[in-house]
């Protein structure tokens, strides 16, 4: 599919999704006018907002829409969501509600037939009394008819009157009225559940985001560590998606977290930025303050590579981090392998594991950096023995976590895939939606024991 179709489709879904809102939110919980009006319209220029900010505020335009489109973007998923989830039970309450509709109406017409009868047999009687005109028949009549109204419920004075027979009815517009006024209750509790419910998760999601991220502590047994390296800490840290949104204190925190562990060695896995150094080169220089026993080392991620990855590459090293481009380093009884990202072979910037894990001493350990789980599909013939990555963001907003096993062999923690152990670290930043729902910022902190 080209680029165009795959703008086109996404436009077309986008479109198909603030219809279904526009449906739930406010046709069905709105009678006829002004709000469903100004809902339509609102539905109309929230629907062209999302493209808007996606193409864009990534092309460097138009940036203060990054906020409310992003923000709208989150809430318009989980709107969604929730909307989706309600279908069943909404589905159960309507045809319960067409049910007492129906048997409703039965039970009215059924009155209502009895008491045309009664009606009819009343005449009857005072048109044959009339003809014979005896006492005695009167009384009979009187009593007939009596006993017949008395089994059924007296109609009103204005349903007996003459000239009223055509205002009675079957019943039917009294429980339509009925069921009309219950299907909108519904829509209406459905609505506002729904909007609620996005709202608080929506909200809970920026507040987890755009807090400073969570120390994940993990120990990691590697057979050929040898015991003076025991111990061994890595801080790892991925995704810091240094963007619009995230402001200049964004890696300023980020590094407070990794000074805090006492890190030997820090492993930053790609994805830093999202723009251009000229747009961005501010927001990353806290990196230069980043402390480690040996030293601070970068790869590079798939956003990288729209972002300049060229003069990126050189600004993180001006600021004290290595780029391992490709490349192995020893540091004493480790190795430590870094390889180019998966993306950049469109690039002609491919990763190259030949390179970077090829004639090496494999008595030693190798722990190898990449920014994608998926790489170490490459990286397993080459006897690795613990791969660090990120990319994935943990799912960030759940629960898109269940959708990222469908590309990557681990979403968040330790997998094993091809024999080799791979840990995938939540991420630091966010991209999109400043929003985290189940997938919380993290630094890593990888504690290497001798095995």
């Amino acid at each position: 599919m080209s680029l165009l179709g795959f703008a086109g489709l996404i436009i077309v879904v986008i479109g198909l999704i603030h219809l279904y809102l526009w449906k739930r939110l406010v046709r069905d919980p709105f009678r006829t006018g002004r709000a469903r009006r100004i809902g339509g319209i609102v539905a109309i220029v929230l629907a062209l907002l999302v493209p808007a900010t996606l193409i864009g505020v990534r092309a460097g335009h138009v940036k203060w829409l990054a906020w409310p489109g992003y923000l709208w973007l989150a809430l318009m998923f989980y709107l969604l969501v929730t909307l989706a989830v309600l279908e069943i039970p909404r589905l159960a309450v309507a045809l319960w509600i067409r049910h007492q509709e129906k048997s409703g109406v039965r039970r009215l017409e059924g009155t209502e037939v009895r008491r045309q009868e009664s009606s009819e047999v009343r005449r009857q009687e005072e048109t044959r009394v009339g003809r014979r005109g005896t006492a005695g028949e009167r009384q009979q009549a009187e009593t007939y008819v009596g006993e017949a109204e008395h089994s059924e419920p007296r109609q009103s004075a204005s349903d007996e009157a003459p000239g009223n027979e055509s205002t009675t009815t079957t019943g039917a517009e009294p429980a339509d009225k009925a069921g009309l006024d219950r299907r909108l209750l519904l829509a209406r509790g459905a609505a506002i559940f729904a909007g609620l419910t996005a709202a608080g998760i929506t909200g809970y999601g920026v507040k987890t985001a755009l807090g400073g991220p969570r120390i994940n502590r993990v120990q990691v047994p590697l057979t050929k560590l040898p015991r003076a390296m025991d111990g061994t800490r890595l801080a790892v840290v991925s995704d810091i998606h240094l963007g619009p949104l995230t402001g200049t204190r964004h890696a300023g925190r980020i590094v407070e977290v990794i000074n805090s562990v006492n890190a030997d060695i820090v492993c930053v896995v790609g994805d830093l930025v999202d723009g251009s150094v000229a747009e961005l080169g501010r927001f990353a220089a806290p990196l230069a303050d980043i402390e480690s026993r040996r030293g601070a080392y970068f790869v590079t991620g798939n956003h990288e590579y729209y972002s300049g990855y060229q003069e990126w590459v050189q600004e993180v090293a001006r600021l004290g981090v290595r780029p391992l481009r490709n490349e192995r380093i020893e540091l004493d009884g480790l190795d430590l392998a870094g390889v180019n990202d998966l993306g950049g072979a469109d690039v002609g910037d491919a990763p190259d594991f030949g390179r970077a894990l090829g004639d090496r001493d494999t008595t030693r350990p190798v722990v190898l950096m990449a920014h994608q789980p998926l790489a170490v599909k490459d990286a397993a013939p080459f006897g690795v023995d613990l791969q660090v990555s990120g990319h994935t963001h943990g799912g960030q907003m759940a629960p898109f976590n269940l959708l990222v096993p469908l590309q990557q062999p681990v979403t968040s923690g330790f997998g094993e895939v091809d024999g080799v152990p791979v840990f995938v670290t939540n991420g630091a930043g966010f991209w999109g939606p400043p929003v985290r729902v189940g997938a919380p910022p993290q630094v890593s902190v990888l504690e290497l024991r001798t095995k």
